[in-house]
């Protein structure tokens, strides 16, 4: 099992700004190898707040692109997913998973979504070093963690990302921006997430920086 965690920030870590804005901080040519990225993954995995504010398909779409489709995953210990959202429509054609942390919302499973009830931690986030597993027992063997803040920082805080794919965009958005990586309770440098540096890329206006687990 792998876990990749992708980030779309500005110079300073930024993934929006104070007013939620992020379409788009990164250019075109990052968003393509985006597109590649999930491609190579069994799976893609995003918070609810991601799901509620952008309504995404998760999707691969590259010019002429007719290969699997990931499946999707949302964590989303309440059900609050809309059964109207593009997600949920389309569970019956592509892999969809909600983790949760109580008994299947029949609605949800009505349209398709597998529900999956994972054990819950002290803020009632499902915990996510059993949500991977649960995941690898459904066969999904690669992860590709997309966001927000607080996923990713949940991620690096369990020690389950294996590596960083950054695209940074040369723009900064200041303290008031929303953070790529949220907290992460690093009390000494000697506890933070260690990563090394395996590639910079340029790719047009921004830098595309690929780290593994140091």
């Amino acid at each position: 099992m792998t876990v990749t965690l992708k980030l779309a920030t500005s110079l300073d870590g930024r993934i929006a700004t104070a007013a939620g804005e992020s379409r788009w901080i990164t250019g075109p040519q990052s968003r393509e190898q985006v597109h590649r990225l999930r491609a190579a993954h069994s799976a893609v995995v995003v918070g609810v707040e991601t799901a509620l504010a952008d309504d995404p398909e998760l999707t691969v779409r590259l010019p002429g692109y007719r290969g699997r489709q990931p499946a999707r995953v949302v964590l989303d210990s309440r059900q609050r997913l809309n059964p109207d959202c593009k997600l949920v429509r389309t569970a019956g054609e592509i892999p969809t998973y909600v983790i949760a942390t109580g008994a299947p919302d029949p609605t949800l499973v009505s349209h398709g979504v597998r529900v999956l009830s994972a054990p819950a931690v002290s803020d009632e986030r499902p915990d996510l070093r059993s949500v991977v597993q649960m995941l690898g027992d459904e066969g999904l063997s690669n992860l590709f963690v997309e966001g927000g803040g607080q996923v990713a920082g949940s991620f690096l805080r369990c020690g389950l990302v294996d590596a960083l794919e950054w695209f940074r965009a040369p723009i900064l958005l200041g303290g008031e921006g929303r953070p790529g990586v949220g907290a992460l309770a690093v009390a000494a440098l000697a506890e933070a997430p260690h990563f090394r540096r395996v590639e910079v890329s340029v790719l047009g206006e921004d830098l595309w920086e690929r780290y593994t687990r140091g």
